[in-house]
């Protein structure tokens, strides 16, 4: 979230957007710990899964740890992400299974690259895009790399870093124009305490791979 900070306009709020919020609380978790003042949409296609996260900041009445932070549930195909957002709008996105759902049903492997690209698309250049996945990381790199080189998309490098065991499926793909691999687990990322409270519904346990796409 720092380096996010030094990148966009000092004084306005950072966008996030979670892609496939379902009823996850990662959304809220962010919301909840940033110390930057930040605006969070968690969107998701299904309007049960929106209005039981709805109810249920109010029902918690959730406090940010930021004032000026915002934070909203809205319903969205993230495979159109474009006909919501303008490009270059989006300071950070996040998608903790999203895609691995999609590559796992039947049809979705198209889908899964397309919402990929849509993330792509509405992402600033100096933003990052998040991904958390219990997939094996060498499997994913190779999706990654493929799609990452197709007309349309902008060329980027791929690469898995460890960042140690937690009690959940870990593995975090970040997009950022330029940071190095030793400046990425302490600039991009909201603090630990964040992140095990974020991860704190995963159902599986794995070793964690932080995972870096380059802007070239």
């Amino acid at each position: 979230m720092p380096h996010l900070q030094t990148n966009s306009h000092p004084d306005s709020l950072l966008h996030v957007l979670d892609v496939g919020c379902g009823t996850s609380a990662l959304g809220p978790c962010i919301y909840r710990h940033s110390s930057l003042p930040v605006r969070i949409t968690c969107a998701d296609i299904s309007p049960i899964a929106v209005r039981l996260m709805q109810e249920h900041v109010r029902a918690k009445a959730i406090q940010p740890h930021n004032v000026s932070s915002q934070l909203e549930f809205v319903e969205l195909d993230c495979t159109h992400l474009h006909k919501h957002y303008s490009s270059s709008s989006v300071d950070l996105i996040v998608d903790k299974g999203t895609i691995d759902a999609l590559l796992r049903s039947k049809e979705g492997k198209g889908k899964a690259g397309l919402v990929l690209k849509q993330c792509l698309k509405v992402l600033r250049s100096s933003g990052s895009l998040l991904q958390f996945s219990d997939e094996d990381p060498d499997a994913r790199l190779l999706w990654l790399e493929t799609e990452a080189r197709e007309p349309g998309v902008m060329a980027a490098d791929v690469l898995v870093q460890e960042v140690g065991e937690l009690s959940s499926p870990a593995q975090l793909l970040t997009r950022t124009p330029c940071p190095g691999p030793e400046e990425l687990p302490s600039t991009t990322c909201p603090s630990r305490e964040a992140f095990c409270g974020m991860a704190s519904g995963w159902k599986a346990t794995s070793s964690g791979f932080l995972q870096h796409v380059w802007f070239l």
